[in-house]
């Protein structure tokens, strides 16, 4: 059995390339192609998708969902789910996690690919029981990152408790593109040596080393890469899809993809990716290898929306102090592996030292948030000196966080029981309430057009 490939250009490829902003109208352009192509799995969904289309696309991610899974007949759908946190940048309680994993699967989704942040197995909890309650395939993701605490040692201790915890199958999820050849080696044989769970390798080319880092996880015995297709790959995004399957071909791990239907795809969608060079939402820089980003550390989504914000402020010039100060907030922090809404957090704030010229002078909630111990457990401990500067004696929690939190969902569907259609939209404002509310307000009650008439008028005519 060759290796199996999961296409992501539908979700990670352009949120790494362009910061999300694929429509569903061009998700669906290949659809057919890449639905006949071979592939183990589309990921297509999750992530920052859900945000992106209500806020910036008015767009409904569940229609985007239905309308992509209808068109899909032979592929199994896949998903990124945040854990406690599921598509948001809090943690929901207990039943919107359960109601949004049953949701994702009626309406489509076949794999859930759950993670948490920090590694803390107790966040992931409550959406892998619902996943295996549902008749999901339930795939827990390692964050990998590397650190003083994030040894292969810890990574194999990390995954026997997946595998009890009722995991389908492992990811290793490298958003920043770090992982060096010879690590992933080592990595995905000790982890074979430790688990009989199929192990899939994420990761991004940001490094510039990653087709290698792929080529010696797969010598090592791992079961899927995860690629994109050609137009949207490299740079912060996956190796290419096609490139493997040249690669392989005709050895034992020979994917067996339809290289026709692979061309096809790649045409359709290399209008899009012209579409957004063209525009400006996608940096050429982002398509470039950055080596450095194995000190940095920043994922390609975080990479492309840090440009996005600087550029905005009229600061590109300080992106380099920006990243120079993101090793240092990150191991102020504890060393939480740099994905999202932690990536987004440690960036947010080195961005916030460089600018002020003065570090945690400004300091944003969601970074107090985690300081006291709201996001879960960090991988090591926090500068205590920093942590004092920015909540004082303030309580830090050491259980799970989600345990505070009271059930919110029919407290959510009485309060929108006049805008609300569907459970749906039901989650849809529990996730993101102030875009949900503006989004569905415009699509159930759209603003009447208002009717121009024009005529001249004759000042001062006999």
């Amino acid at each position: 059995m060759g290796v199996k490939i999961v296409e992501t250009a539908l979700r990670d490829g352009h949120q790494s390339l362009f910061a999300t902003r694929m429509t569903t109208d061009e998700a669906l352009l290949a659809i057919d192609e890449l639905d006949k192509a071979g592939y183990y799995a589309l990921e297509v969904w999750g992530g920052a998708t859900f945000d992106t289309c209500m806020r910036f696309l008015n767009e409904d991610p569940w229609e985007r969902l239905r309308k992509i899974r209808a068109k899909v007949k032979n592929t199994k759908l896949q998903m990124l789910f945040r854990g406690q946190n599921i598509l948001g940048y809090r943690h929901y309680s207990d039943d919107v996690v359960d109601k949004f994993v049953q949701k994702s699967l009626e309406n489509g989704i076949d794999i859930i690919r759950v993670f948490d942040a920090l590694n803390d197995i107790r966040n992931l909890k409550c959406a892998v029981d619902a996943t295996k309650k549902y008749g999901g395939h339930c795939q827990i993701a390692l964050s990998y990152t590397t650190s003083p605490v994030h040894t292969v040692d810890y990574y194999v201790e990390l995954a026997k408790k997946i595998e009890t915890m009722g995991a389908d199958s492992l990811c290793i999820k490298d958003m920043a593109g770090v992982m060096l050849p010879q690590d992933a080696f080592e990595l995905v044989t000790r982890l074979k040596q430790n688990t009989k769970l199929p192990i899939d390798l994420h990761s991004h080319c940001t490094g510039g080393m990653m087709d290698m880092t792929y080529l010696k996880a797969i010598e090592a015995g791992v079961d899927i890469i995860d690629c994109a297709i050609s137009p949207l790959s490299g740079g912060t995004s996956q190796p290419a899809t096609e490139a493997f399957q040249y690669v392989l071909a005709g050895t034992i791990h020979d994917p067996q993809l339809n290289l026709e239907m692979l061309d096809k795809a790649a045409v359709k969608l290399g209008t899009v990716r012209d579409k957004y060079l063209a525009n400006g939402l996608l940096n050429p820089k982002a398509m470039s290898p950055d080596p450095r980003v194995l000190k940095f550390q920043l994922p390609g989504g975080m990479l492309s929306n840090l440009m996005s914000q600087l550029k905005d402020q009229g600061a590109m010039n300080r992106y380099e102090e920006v990243l120079r100060e993101v090793p240092k907030v990150r191991k102020d922090m504890g060393y939480p592996p740099l994905v999202t809404p932690l990536s987004q957090m440690v960036g947010t704030q080195a961005v916030m030292n460089v600018m002020t010229g003065e570090r945690y002078k400004l300091v944003p909630n969601e970074i107090k948030e985690y300081l006291h111990g709201l996001y879960g457990q960090s991988p090591a401990p926090v500068d205590e000196v920093i942590r004092k500067k920015i909540i004082g004696d303030d309580l830090v929690i050491t259980h799970r966080p989600a345990d505070d939190l009271a059930p919110e969902f029919e407290g959510l569907k009485a309060k929108y029981k006049d805008l609300a259609r569907s459970d749906e939209d039901v989650l849809s404002l529990a996730l993101f309430e102030a875009v949900a509310l503006k989004y569905l307000t415009n699509k159930y009650h759209p603003a009447p057009a208002v009717e121009t008439v024009e005529f001249n008028v004759l000042i001062g005519g006999k």
